[in-house]
């Protein structure tokens, strides 16, 4: 005879194991218990039957894998753990005794450390698998990094973050990997392609920051703990890769100044053997290129004079100068075939034959001056990372500019974020250098020029970011209009915008006489009485007494409602009316189940037309009140 089983040693019973039983086990405390879970990267479960699970009761409860409580039984944090327990009794006893010099010794040369190591190379054993999970790091860093210091954040964290973002902003600069920013209610949205992974982080505004006082920030501080270490890692494994010394030298006194990105230098590994190497490697080069030039145009003139009905345009390539063969390579055409010169091929500069400027160098050959109301940190960022070298601003905005002169003639395009000057004729705004004025020959933007450039992968033209113009709209580089739903970009068809001006004229003049909407009320009629003579007779039927009606209503002097023309408007043919009832008929065909998940899928369907009809509609009174305003 089988042996009886015995109730809650199998299946859900034994696969899950509750929160209290998981404290109990591990004999830790709860607030530990948490901490150990996030940084081992285990979560609640839910289970199929919570009733089987919790040995048949139903009370609310959070259950865990129990192959995932035993696997941390054997965790060197939880011993880190119990020492610090043990710890934390010395230190209370020392205070308790007035003893504070042993209290002092305790914490300075007793106190266990909790290293993460380990746990980080357990979590992702390969370089790639750290990347993919940077997403958060990242925000939760940028956010910590924003937040004023309280005896909730203490200084070194808000500082260890901070210095991990600028080190994470100076790599994205240096790799060029930034690819899209967006501008959001939340803060900044950006994406970086690193080793083929797309990763992309929010940073918050630089506001003042109110720190809400309903938040656990030990939970919050357990996940910082773990994403600094994290990101150490990466950053220590990019900067390698990059050949530059990790961490970056940090000037403390340029970043009081408020220098920001400034106030880090990136090294070369050996960085002076590099530097020496290749000056002389270049040295060495120039020297051979300007021997080799001065021979090869002896060779040519020797040539050119034995050498009848040469073209000029090889004559000219002969008579090129000296500086021109040393700064670039040399472009040689081939002479005539008879000659006893041997033709090789010549090293060609690849140019883009579309004329198109590389998206990672957008900006490389302008000046930018950021003015003081504009925001400095992400605008540096941004411009930095599609190749701009000199980027001025105020002295107010801090330390580490190209230059602080409003007035610099090297500056090309000037970000402003201020209404254009009022009350100046124009010939003094555009014509007299002065801090704040126009400085002619100089292109004024707004700040979301950049980010536009930076979405489009290109460089937009700048009319419609001119200071006090009202600016295109603002669209998420990630986000994909399918069909049917409302595309911003799309111009407005005629047609929808003239059926929107009549459908208003109508419900501005209700039931008042107008002669112009009589005509049209006619010319529906003679419309609605072409489609009728080929439907049915009882639509003939319905259309005669609409007729009637309209007859009554002109010989009154009453106009209809303008909700009955567009039913006239809106009256549906034989053809579709048939494939209505079509439709209802499979509808009756199919299953309770497969009937209401259509239905759903249908309201969800027209949800989201009427959206897209209201946001067209939106659109259409925008157009309209911009040509009467142009008008």
């Amino acid at each position: 005879m089988a042996r009886i089983k015995k109730k809650g040693t199998s299946g859900n019973a034994k696969n899950f194991i509750t929160r209290t039983q998981a404290v109990r086990k591990l004999q830790i405390s709860l607030p530990d218990f948490r901490r150990l879970c996030i940084f081992k990267g285990i979560y609640p479960r839910e289970p199929r039957n919570k009733k089987k699970a919790n040995k048949g009761s139903t009370a609310a409860t959070t259950f865990y894998y129990t192959k995932d409580i035993q696997y941390l039984l054997h965790e060197p944090v939880l011993t880190k753990f119990r020492e610090h327990k043990t710890f934390a009794k010395k230190l209370q006893k020392a205070l308790g005794r007035g003893d504070y010099g042993d209290a002092k010794r305790l914490e300075q040369f007793h106190k266990p450390v909790v290293t993460l190591d380990h746990i980080v190379k357990e979590r992702y054993p390969t370089f790639t698998d750290a990347l993919r999970d940077l997403d958060d790091a990242l925000s939760l860093l940028f956010l910590f990094a924003n937040l004023p210091t309280n005896h909730n954040l203490p200084t070194a964290t808000v500082a260890n973050c901070e210095r991990l973002c600028n080190e994470w902003q100076h790599y994205v600069i240096r790799a060029k990997a930034l690819r899209k920013s967006f501008l959001s209610i939340k803060g900044i949205y950006y994406q970086a392609e690193i080793q083929g992974q797309d990763i992309l982080w929010l940073v918050p505004y630089k506001f003042a920051q109110n720190v809400p006082a309903d938040v656990d920030f030990r939970i919050m501080h357990t996940f910082v703990e773990f994403y600094t270490t994290l990101l150490g890692f990466v950053m220590f494994k990019l900067y390698t890769n990059e050949g530059l010394v990790y961490p970056p030298k940090f000037d403390k006194e340029a970043d009081g100044k408020g220098a920001g990105l400034r106030a880090f230098k990136l090294e070369n590994k050996g960085i002076g053997m590099v530097v020496e190497g290749i000056e002389t490697e270049m040295s060495k080069n120039r020297k051979e290129i300007r021997e080799a030039a001065k021979q090869t145009k002896l060779l040519q003139d020797k040539i050119s004079a034995i050498t009848e009905g040469e073209d000029e345009e090889v004559t000219a390539a002969l008579e090129k100068p000296e500086s021109e063969a040393v700064d670039g390579f040399d472009s040689f055409k081939p002479i005539k075939s008879d000659s006893a010169v041997d033709v090789l091929p010549q090293p060609q500069i690849s140019s883009n034959t579309n004329g198109d400027v590389d998206p990672s160098n957008l900006f490389a050959p302008y000046t930018f001056y950021l003015s003081r109301e504009t925001p400095r940190e992400p605008l540096e960022f941004l411009l930095r990372s599609f190749g701009c070298k000199r980027i001025g601003w105020d002295a107010v905005l801090g330390d580490g500019s190209f230059t602080d002169n409003e007035l610099d003639p090297s500056i090309t395009h000037q970000i402003v974020d201020r209404p254009p000057v009022v009350g100046l004729p124009p010939a003094a705004v555009d014509t007299v250098a002065r801090p704040g004025g126009r400085v002619p020959g100089r292109i004024y933007i707004q700040p979301q020029y950049v980010w536009d450039c930076i979405n489009a992968a290109r460089l937009i033209p700048t009319a419609e970011y001119a200071p006090g113009a009202l600016l295109p709209p603002h669209l998420s580089p990630w986000v994909k209009v399918s069909t049917g739903e409302y595309d911003p970009t799309a111009p407005v068809a005629a047609g929808e915008e003239e059926e929107e001006v009549e459908s208003e004229d109508e419900d501005d003049h209700g039931m008042t006489e107008d002669l112009g909407e009589e005509d049209e009320s006619m010319e529906v009629e003679a419309d609605v009485s072409e489609e009728e003579e080929e439907e049915s007779e009882d639509e003939e039927e319905a259309a005669r007494r609409q007729h009637q009606k309209e007859l009554e209503a002109e010989a009154t002097g009453v106009k209809l409602a303008a909700e009955e023309k567009k039913k006239q408007k809106k009256k549906k043919s034989k053809a579709e009316r048939e494939a209505e009832e079509q439709k209802e008929m499979q509808k009756i065909m199919m299953t309770k189940k497969k009937r209401k998940l259509y239905e759903k899928m249908i309201y969800s369907n027209k949800k989201k037309e009427d959206e897209a009809e209201n946001l067209r509609q939106k659109r259409r009174k925008l157009e309209k009140s911009k040509k009467a305003a142009a008008a």
